[in-house]
Formats: structure tokens, sequence, C-alpha cells
């Protein structure tokens, strides 16, 4: 009988956090869908950014749920520019939240993006999310003590730490 391998970060707390990057994903995707169909012309930057941060959630997803190297890496890029956009982003929409909004005959609307205030909208989730997400990835980095653990016990068929 073969027995199949998982991949340390879909285990545990790693499908926590798959899940919350996908429950993020469907979130960010669907806002960005109705913005850009509804209310493009009002801040294309923005409703483009609410896009590209769909888009990011759901890479970040697929690569954390794939096993290998090449996951693990697409993962941590991803992951890195979720946090250099959340951070970018919510500091200028703090700064300067015409950026965002182009004409003011439009300044009155909402026109956030799931970053904009550092993901105030989301409770700070965005924010939060990608620091998180580098600590797990680091946690069980390919040939890491975490990995190499688990394989062990799943070659023994012990818990690992029992």
């Amino acid at each position: 009988m073969m027995v199949q391998k998982k991949t340390t970060r879909a285990t545990g707390f790693g499908r926590v956090l798959i899940a919350i990057y996908a429950i993020l994903a469907l979130a960010a995707t669907a806002r960005s869908v109705y913005q850009i169909i509804e209310q493009f012309h009002e801040a294309p930057l923005a409703y483009s950014l609410s896009a590209l941060s769909g888009l990011v959630y759901i890479v970040a997803t697929i690569a954390l749920v794939v096993p290998g190297r090449r996951s693990y890496a697409v993962a941590w890029a991803t992951i890195t520019f979720e946090l250099v956009g959340v951070l970018f982003v919510g500091l200028m929409s703090i700064v300067d939240p015409s950026v965002f909004v182009p004409s003011s005959k439009y300044a009155h609307s909402d026109h956030s993006t799931v970053w904009s205030y550092f993901g105030i909208g989301y409770g700070f989730v965005p924010l939060l999310l990608p620091i998180v997400g580098m600590i797990w990835l680091r946690y069980t980095r390919p040939g890491g003590p975490h990995a190499t653990a688990q394989a062990e016990a799943g070659r023994s068929g012990r818990a690992v730490g029992a």
C-alpha cells in the first residue's frame, strides 16, 4: 500500500490559514467584479487594485495547498507581494486618498479596496494575514525541522511529538 504524503502547509494550523486565504480570495474577487461592472468609471485604480488583491489571494491559496518547493516559492512571492501591497495601499489611502478617486465628483462615495486603510473594512485581516502566512511558511519550509519531523512521523505511523 502506497502512503500519500501531505504537504506540511496543509495540515493543522495550515488548514485554517488556507481557509482564511480562500475566503478572502472569494470576497476580494466578488467585490472587485461588482466594482468593475458597476462603478469602474468612478475609481479605475481602486477597483483594479481590488481585482489584483483577489488574484493575489487566489494564487496564494493555491500555492499554500499544492505541495512542493516550487509552490512554496510561489507562496512566499505572493504573500510578500500581498504584504507590500497592503502596506503601500494602506499608507496611500491615509496620506493621499485622492490617488484612488480621480474626480471630486465621486469623492463622496466609498471607493475602498480590500487593502485600503490596511484592510480596515475586513477587520485588518489583510494586514495580519501575510505576516501570519510568512511565519507559517518559515515554520513549514521544505527540509526544515517541522517538515522533517512530520515526514519521519509519517513513515513510522506516529504523530509528530509523540
